[in-house]
């Protein structure tokens, strides 16, 4: 089976969405505004630039969800798919993703940002597979802390190999869409590695490359 490997945050959504999360904690005063703002968009900025300690963002993102019960974060999550994330998903994303799915390739999402924000996304667009940042839980709640390896830059490569090995897949023809720098150790290692809408980094590596350019907006 061929995988068809896609990154979520600005590659299938026009936007990101753990900033997206934290600015709808914001603007529905469920954290402390101005600090968590100023924070959330101190990371985003480092997450651009590549210079993101992960470990240290995810100790700040991850906060918000144990200082709630889970009943209370699931209904503030359907209200974040409805406000924030549905606008983001275009129909060329959700075409590139029936495209493969029609191929009878394997569908599969990875992403660093964690499940609790992205595994209602993954089922939207009927994405079977999602490797993604595992929070870790006790009790029915989140602890604040991650469970095993973030899902982020060679880490993604690391579980990638993991799921492979679980369920007897090879990278043989293999297809990995993303948007970021961040992904290069994944993009290099895929036999069709595609730049979507990439940030300045990306292009330059994939025009050097030869890799194929791709708009979904």
């Amino acid at each position: 089976m061929s995988l068809a490997i896609f990154d979520l945050d600005n590659t299938l959504l026009r936007g990101d969405s753990d900033h997206a999360w934290g600015r709808f904690l914001i603007e529905n005063q469920l954290v402390d505004g101005a600090e968590y703002e100023r924070e959330n968009e101190r990371y985003y900025a480092q997450y651009q630039a590549g210079t993101l300690d992960i470990m240290e963002f995810l100790a700040f993102a991850l906060r918000p969800l144990a200082g709630h019960d889970r009943a209370a974060l699931d209904r503030w999550h359907r209200e974040y798919m409805r406000t924030k994330v549905m606008p983001m998903i275009t129909p060329e994303a959700r075409a590139l993703v029936d495209k493969h799915r029609a191929h009878g390739d394997t569908l599969i999402i990875i992403t660093a940002t964690n499940r609790f924000v992205t595994a209602p996304i993954a089922a939207a667009f009927d994405v079977p597979h999602l490797i993604a940042t595992e929070p870790e839980e006790r009790d029915g709640r989140f602890t604040g802390k991650v469970a095993g390896m973030p899902s982020y830059r060679e880490g993604k490569v690391v579980r990638l190999k993991a799921w492979m090995a679980e369920h007897g897949a090879t990278l043989q023809d293999s297809w990995f869409y993303s948007d970021s720098h961040n992904d290069l150790p994944l993009l290099s290692v895929v036999d069709h590695p595609v730049a979507v809408n990439p940030d300045d980094s990306l292009r330059r590596e994939a025009q050097k490359r030869g890799w194929p350019i791709l708009s979904l907006r």
